[in-house]
């Protein structure tokens, strides 16, 4: 499992559409996914340290940025065949057991994750109300490991920027997780 950095930030680059099947029996696109202020699309997955060390915030910080208007959406688009925490049945469990406030997806083609350039798990691109790219960067300071509590929270606090402005910030710390696995 490679630890692989996100990219910076392209600044106004746009959403690309898609139509996913969700662990909750819908198919989300973007349009239903998106809030009135924008749109939080996380490349997420069951068997990351990354994402296990910090995916209590996630579904912290989702529920903060709903409330400003911010919506949500997590795909999952890891080949699940190499690693099988990573199937449809460990997501419902894991969707079901955190509470997700948020759509949890399969991109089982894996075209959506190309589309978007997605290098790793967690990937995190925060749009505008336009869908506009504004953030893609990381949580907190967390890595493998939780981060101490009073760590600046770096993408809410990036997020309710958009929200307020439509800009994100400036200056993005890369997020930092394990990379996609693709299918051969």
């Amino acid at each position: 499992m490679a630890s692989t950095p996100t990219p910076g930030c392209e600044f106004g680059w746009q959403a690309h559409d898609f139509d996913l099947p969700g662990v909750d029996g819908k198919r989300q696109t973007l349009a239903s996914a998106r809030g009135p202020k924008g749109l939080l699309v996380m490349f997420i997955c069951n068997h990351c340290p990354y994402v296990k060390a910090v995916l209590d915030r996630i579904v912290r910080d989702a529920l903060a940025l709903k409330a400003l208007g911010i919506g949500s959406i997590a795909i999952m688009s890891n080949d699940p065949a190499d690693y099988p925490e990573d199937s449809w049945d460990h997501m419902v469990q894991v969707a079901k057991t955190m509470n997700f406030p948020f759509p949890y997806v399969i991109d089982e083609t894996q075209e959506i994750a190309q589309a978007y350039d997605a290098v790793c798990t967690p990937d995190f691109f925060g749009f505008n109300s336009a869908l506009k790219l504004q953030y893609r960067g990381r949580l907190d300071e967390s890595r493998k490991e939780t981060a101490p509590e009073d760590v600046r929270r770096d993408l809410f606090e990036a997020m309710r920027q958009v929200a307020l402005t439509g800009k994100g910030p400036k200056e993005q710390v890369p997020s930092i997780g394990c990379s996609i696995k693709w299918r051969e």
